[in-house]
């Protein structure tokens, strides 16, 4: 039981960690933020990280069922899924600089306008929590782990959503450090030391993808040939 609780812990965590990328994220916050009072950062990083939990948490609980309502089956959703997951390991393995993925993640909030004075804790989910701390990829990812670690047993479904919450958890107190502290980070850490962790983090996130894909796809075969 706890084998199942742990790996749905590092699944979930791998595959979303590269995809929230904390410390790309705080590179965003900092440039949409700007030079504004350590209580603001703190404020809101504390809104952002609360945020997160609650709406990662409902995708966790609803993806699947909302999955089972439109009758898409669980191969198919990982065999898509899987690929999703590799293709964005392959695109974050292949980055040529660390500040790439920010660059996405500041794509994906073109609509927030930066250069114009407002009060920022408003738009704590929107854009800070979603896009630019939890992206459509992020949601992707989360459903397809979560299916992938869907059982008929109720006790490892309860253990794999538990483990699956419990990476999302941590994954917001990273958040809420890195934006608490973005301003100092984005000077004291190196582009290339963050790179490098973040290349060998994705090459397990495409590996993973490949595994979560062919686990669809196999099932899919065995039942085209089944008699």
């Amino acid at each position: 039981m706890r084998l199942a609780l742990f790996r749905s812990f590092l699944v979930a965590f791998s595959a979303l960690l590269p995809l929230i990328n904390p410390l790309g994220s705080a590179l965003v916050l900092y440039g949409l933020v700007g030079d504004a009072p350590v209580s603001v950062y703190r404020s809101l990083a504390r809104k952002v990280a609360i945020n997160n939990i609650v709406f990662l948490a409902v995708i966790e609980l609803l993806g699947v069922t909302i999955l089972n309502f439109f009758g898409i089956s669980l191969p198919i959703v990982q065999l898509a899924g899987g690929i999703v997951i590799a293709a964005m390991g392959w695109t974050v393995l292949n980055e040529r600089d660390a500040r790439a993925s920010s660059r996405n993640k500041r794509e994906e909030s073109e609509e927030a306008d930066a250069a114009q004075e407002h009060n920022f804790e408003d738009e704590a989910f929107y854009p800070f929590t979603f896009p630019i701390t939890s992206g459509p990829g992020t949601l992707v990812a989360l459903i397809t782990v979560t299916a992938h670690n869907s059982s008929h047993q109720l006790s490892k479904n309860i253990l794999s959503h538990l483990g699956v919450f419990l990476a999302i958890v941590v994954l917001s107190l990273l958040v809420f450090f890195c934006y608490r502290y973005a301003p100092k980070l984005t000077q004291a850490i190196p582009p290339s030391t963050a790179h490098g962790i973040l290349r060998v983090v994705a090459f397990i996130l495409l590996c993973i993808g490949v595994q979560i894909a062919w686990n669809g796809l196999s099932t899919l075969i065995r039942q085209v040939l089944r008699p």
